[in-house]
């Protein structure tokens, strides 16, 4: 896991030659000037690639989309026809049996599909209408980590091509193409600013066995995602929330076993600085994951920072790795595998 954790930068530059161009493809093949309706949908941490993925195209296009998770797909969208309507699937190896019969629902109802994996001979890349390979290369473990960064990015390029045809009054072609380009180099020198504070964050909360996250905008799903890594490593109960939604009920849960990981975004830090003050009244660590040139790094018991240049909405990719580097340390603290937890595997059928 932690090998793979480092091989991210590689993994994002890797697939950033090769996806532009064929998501450049892919949306010319579309004829997408009718298009009306976008769905995402994923299992698990594909699913909070489709969340972030869906964040990027509501602020980057005109186009109205929506994140369904796999299992659930079927059953909320329904037969009706839909031909001008896109279903656009993930599935880091292409063989999660919800993401197949997701696109098969789909295609019945007369969507046209894109499937994006990390797996080129996969039954998605070949059941869908066009498909678009994400470069990680083999990942072993089986808490994703450079799979979720790397068909992100893909997902990325996608968006962008759909920005050309409905660009929004947010989007910018060449700045953005700039800041997806050097996605790579963020994504290396947030691992290397964070490796030391996430040990150390995994030493100090190596006893807890409750954890909250919260993250707000794109980084949403990044709190939703490192919770998850934090179950699948740590076998720990860790929710994600969006930053205030958090308020309106589980906040009633915060007290001193229960550490709780803010992912702080551009204009946030009083909003943050306010939810500290709060947590720490019951008794709650906090932890601040934010840029490294915010003010008051280390906020509550520490802070973690990620690289200062990442556009913010393509935060995602460096605001995971802490929490995916956190999930790793604390896993090994506790004595866990976190290669092979024993429950799971790497392919739901």
């Amino acid at each position: 896991m932690l090998k793979e954790i480092y091989e991210q930068p590689r993994a994002i530059a890797d697939t950033l030659k090769e996806t532009f161009a064929q998501a450049s493809d892919i949306v010319r093949l579309l004829n997408a000037q009718n298009l009306a309706m976008v769905y995402f949908t994923g299992s698990g941490t594909s699913y909070h690639a489709c969340l972030a993925a869906n964040y990027a195209t509501s602020t980057l296009t005109k186009v109205f989309s929506t994140s369904l998770p796999a299992s659930e797909f079927a059953s909320w969208v329904g037969p009706a026809g839909r031909e001008n309507t896109i279903l656009i699937a993930i599935s880091q190896s292409g063989e999660s049996t919800d993401v197949l019969a997701a696109v098969k629902a789909a295609s019945n109802s007369g969507m046209r599909t894109i499937g994006i994996t990390n797996s080129p001979g996969s039954t998605l890349a070949s059941s869908t209408d066009h498909s678009l390979v994400s470069r990680a290369g083999e990942e072993k473990a089986v808490t994703a980590t450079k799979s979720f960064t790397a068909t992100l990015v893909a997902t990325y390029t996608l968006v962008m091509e759909l920005g050309r045809v409905f660009p929004s009054e947010n989007f910018h072609h060449e700045r953005l193409s700039d800041a997806l380009a050097k996605a790579s180099s963020q994504v290396e020198r947030t691992i290397r600013l964070c490796d030391n504070a996430t040990q150390e964050m995994a030493a100090k909360f190596a006893e807890r066995e409750f954890y909250f996250l919260l993250g707000s905008g794109p980084n949403y799903a990044t709190a939703l995602e490192g919770a998850l890594k934090m179950k699948e490593s740590c076998n720990v109960h860790a929710e994600g929330f969006a930053t205030r939604e958090f308020l309106h009920g589980p906040m009633q849960l915060v007290e001193a076993r229960t550490p709780v990981f803010i992912i702080q975004g551009l204009d946030e830090a009083e909003q943050v600085r306010s939810l500290e003050e709060s947590f720490h009244r019951f008794g709650a660590s906090t932890v601040v994951i934010k840029r490294e040139d915010a003010d008051g790094l280390h906020g509550g018991v520490g802070g973690i920072g990620v690289a200062a240049d990442i556009e913010e909405v393509f935060s995602p990719l460096a605001y995971v790795v802490p929490m995916q580097m956190y999930a790793y340390y604390s896993a090994v603290q506790r004595g866990l595998n976190p290669d092979h937890p024993g429950k799971l595997t790497k392919v739901v059928k």
